[in-house]
């Protein structure tokens, strides 16, 4: 038994069989598109309430009207009731804190017009669920947050700790707030491990999961995984692919040799090669034909 299993960190539970990796992902026009369209006095008044908000002034010229109407819908549902400030700033998306109907969440919200458009397409081509995507940088954006929320629920049902995915509405995802009355909580890059181990053996057993359930995250590094009450937590899911994508094998060494490497300076004996064999031990079983 690994150490990882012995303290508890990993759930040894039976999982739940991931959903189906051919099911298609809708990327026509939302509620918030036709709410965008169709203005009425309470909607531009929200708007006008988060353009005045301090939080959001800096991104006013980012946020088209659907962007605002995606908010105003998620606030109608009562997925969020009241936005705090922003918790990352990065050229595809911000991420905010919020109040959800019972919690804390966090609220992503991808730009329509991403400096890295070009990198986006690159993940989603290849991908069966988003076959037929057109060309249009909305659209691709829509159909990024669409595969995040999906990407975040097949790691769940596969026993993998990440952000518990809530809601989206056009390019805003509604997910799990990670963190406590301090802040978000720290990358694994920023802490110092007590027990680097433990946590290697917990890093590794995530990505046979993610693989065994068909998944490949593409950008694992020691950022993307958060130590939250003693529970390492994967984050940023938007760019996982499926085994099926045609560079998937790529983004899967690639992912290998940065989690070895971290985990090298840390002091442990691990290779790229032993993680990479580790890892696709088992046949990834998306539950397919």
């Amino acid at each position: 038994m690994g150490q990882g299993t012995e303290f508890g960190l990993v759930d040894l539970e039976e999982v739940e069989t991931p959903g189906d990796e051919w099911e298609e992902i809708d990327v026509s026009d939302t509620e918030a598109d036709r709410i965008a369209r169709k203005r009425d006095r309470e909607f531009e008044q929200f708007e006008e309430r988060i353009k005045d908000a301090d939080q959001f002034k800096v991104e006013q010229s980012v946020f088209d009207d659907a962007t605002f109407a995606a908010l105003y819908k998620l606030v109608q549902d009562g997925y969020v009731e009241a936005f705090g400030g922003p918790l990352s700033t990065g050229k595809e998306a911000n991420v905010y804190h919020a109040l959800g109907d019972d919690r804390e969440v966090a609220v992503k919200i991808y730009r329509i017009n991403a400096s890295n458009f070009r990198q986006m397409r690159d993940y989603l081509e290849g991908d069966p669920r988003f076959e037929g995507l057109g060309g249009k940088k909305k659209d691709v954006v829509l159909a990024w947050t669409k595969k995040e929320l999906a990407n975040l629920e097949r790691a769940k049902a596969a026993g993998v700790r990440v952000p518990e995915p809530i809601a989206t509405e056009r390019n805003v995802l509604v997910m799990e707030y990670i963190g406590n009355e301090d802040g978000r909580a720290k990358r694994l890059g920023e802490v110092h491990i007590e027990n680097p181990q433990t946590a290697y053996e917990v890093m590794r057993e995530y990505m046979r999961r993610l693989y065994s359930a068909g998944l490949i995250h593409g950008d694992l590094s020691e950022y993307n995984v958060v130590f939250d009450e003693g529970q390492l937590v994967v984050i940023d899911l938007g760019q996982a692919v499926t085994v099926h994508h045609p560079n998937s094998r790529e983004f899967l060494e690639r992912d290998c040799r940065n989690v070895a490497n971290f985990f090298s300076r840390q002091g442990l004996d691990v290779t790229e090669a032993e993680l990479l064999e580790f890892v696709t031990g088992p046949e990834p079983d998306p539950s397919r034909d």
